[in-house]
């Protein structure tokens, strides 16, 4: 690739983390980071999620506002409940729209989209990136049982980036799991209510999107 050529990365939080946590592994923030400026002019980083309004602590914000002190632009809005036929409870957060508005409004700065995503939805934004002159590559994996990423996304994607392959440029090292993470010295302070939530979750927070239960929902 060339060194000029202009990133901007789109990721998908929930289903980024339901593709590591079923390939094994951690996704390392700051090593995603340098991992893509070394591919070109980063302009932008986005990270989405959706958070729960009425929990009183949230079991992902560690994550939300590292990440917000630290190169990334975090969009989040909140989740909608809902019981779905079966009477069972659901929380859904759909990030879509948020993320093919802030993509096609960066479309004309940008020479490459990055969509860390399978969710087969977006293979349209895909097809209007590309009219706009981006190229767009998508990163998830084929290596599981079914595969994470959506057929039709993967054929619409100028390149496909296998997720297991950048397992060891991106990921975080298993022994640094009781440590805390690198560049982690540029966030705030714990509050005393953070200080109080148990100590592996908020580990388990700072790297990817825990799992509000087993009846959330991820797109693919």
């Amino acid at each position: 690739m060339s060194g000029q050529q202009r990133i901007a990365l789109f990721i998908d939080g929930a289903n980024l983390y339901a593709t590591t946590k079923t390939l094994g592994f951690d996704i390392d923030y700051k090593r995603l980071l340098k991992e893509f400026q070394g591919r070109g002019t980063l302009v932008r980083a986005f990270y989405y999620t959706a958070l729960v309004e009425d929990q009183e602590y949230s079991s992902i914000r560690p994550l939300i506002d590292w990440l917000d002190y630290n190169g990334y632009r975090v969009v989040t809005k909140p989740t909608k409940e809902f019981v779905d036929s079966a009477g069972r409870r659901k929380v859904k957060g759909n990030m879509d729209i948020e993320l093919a508005i802030d993509a096609l409004e960066l479309s004309p700065y940008i020479d490459h989209m990055v969509l860390f995503s399978g969710d087969g939805d977006f293979r349209s934004l895909v097809e209007a990136m590309q009219r706009r002159g981006v190229r767009v590559s998508v990163v998830s994996t084929i290596t599981t049982q079914p595969p994470m990423v959506a057929d039709e996304l993967r054929r619409q994607a100028d390149e496909f980036l296998d997720l297991s392959q950048l397992a060891s440029r991106i990921g975080r090292d298993p022994s640094d799991r009781q440590q805390r993470p690198a560049g982690e010295g540029n966030d705030r302070p714990r509050t005393q209510q953070q200080q109080q939530q148990p100590r592996n979750g908020a580990l388990e927070s700072r790297y990817g999107i825990r799992q509000q239960g087993s009846d959330d929902e991820f797109d693919l």
